[in-house]
């Protein structure tokens, strides 16, 4: 009997292994979903600035899309909350089947919604939340994504998202542990501290950066401004040349104070930061570092031009 109920214990164990949900592809950053006090402000700074290509949002007909690519866009919503300094509505990563990560998702104990959203542009996504309360949406892109055309643009790759993360190893519980992002670097600004980490999605380049509360100084973050905010919550796209790509914006005069000098960051990488209306940071960043980063090395491949 011993025998038998081994037996039996073993094949159901074998059985949980092949009928457990199997994680889909998560190849890369969606879009990231930012809210504008000023409507029209927020377009000529997408628009007109940034150079991005003007669309219908299918999912919220009170936003609108600034497209960087065919699959990638910032999305941005009216402001709902005057009284938040918070401008950042939710951070979204694309994945080849948004049902199956939902129930892949909900198998390790994530609170998902009971169905996947179709968007008009035939897009699935859903909406969930990280270990700290933020909202992370996962995006099926349409089979044929409109085409788009935005000749201004300096770069067409959203290469990175950033947010504010209280605790690193709380939020490594969903981020590592159960979606697999991939270590790809860490910093500071001052020797011994960690103020940036660095994880690319598990099967694209695109990297997620923590923002760590210890702040840019090393010296902590308290109570945290709109401004303060703004620096933490961005997005990056990638450029080739950061010469070119900051010559082109002064000529064509698309720079307005403080968007005034580029310069290396920690990482070895040429950068240039520029803000919203509403101060949400822009970092134009080259793909390769071009000189030895600080604290770490990368410890995976660099994302290239083409998302």
């Amino acid at each position: 009997m011993r025998h038998t109920a081994g037996l039996f214990f073993l094949a159901c164990s074998i059985v949980s292994a092949q009928t457990a949900p199997s994680r889909p592809p998560l190849t890369g950053i969606s879009h990231i979903a930012v809210y504008a006090s000023d409507l029209s402000a927020a377009e000529h700074y997408y628009g007109d600035l940034v150079g991005g290509q003007k669309g219908a949002d299918p999912e919220d007909p009170q936003g609108v899309r600034y497209y960087v690519n065919s699959t990638q866009f910032v999305e941005v919503l009216p402001l709902r909350d005057k009284s938040s300094p918070n401008r950042l509505d939710h951070l979204a990563y694309q994945t080849a089947d948004a049902e199956k990560l939902r129930l892949y998702l909900k198998a390790k104990g994530v609170q998902v919604p009971a169905k996947v959203e179709r968007a008009s542009d035939g897009s699935r996504w859903f909406n969930t939340k990280d270990p700290e309360g933020n909202t992370v949406q996962f995006v099926q892109p349409p089979t044929h994504p409109r085409a788009v055309m935005a000749p201004a643009l300096a770069g067409h790759h959203i290469i990175h998202v950033g947010m504010l993360v209280h605790s690193r190893e709380k939020e490594d519980t969903f981020y590592r542990a159960i979606l697999d992002f991939r270590p790809y670097w860490y910093g500071g600004m001052q020797p011994g501290k960690t103020d940036w980490v660095s994880q690319q999605t598990p099967e694209g380049h695109d990297w997620l950066e923590y923002m760590l509360t210890s702040g840019p100084s090393g010296g902590g973050i308290q109570d945290v401004s709109q401004r303060q905010l703004g620096v933490l919550n961005h997005f990056s796209i990638g450029v080739i040349s950061m010469a070119k790509t900051y010559a082109m914006l002064k000529a064509e005069n698309r720079l307005v104070p403080p968007d005034t000098r580029t310069q290396i960051g920690r990482d070895g990488k040429w950068q240039l930061n520029v803000y919203d209306p509403d101060g949400t940071r822009l970092e134009y960043m080259e793909f390769s570092n071009v000189q030895p980063p600080c604290c770490s090395p990368f410890t995976a491949p660099n994302p290239s031009p083409q998302p």
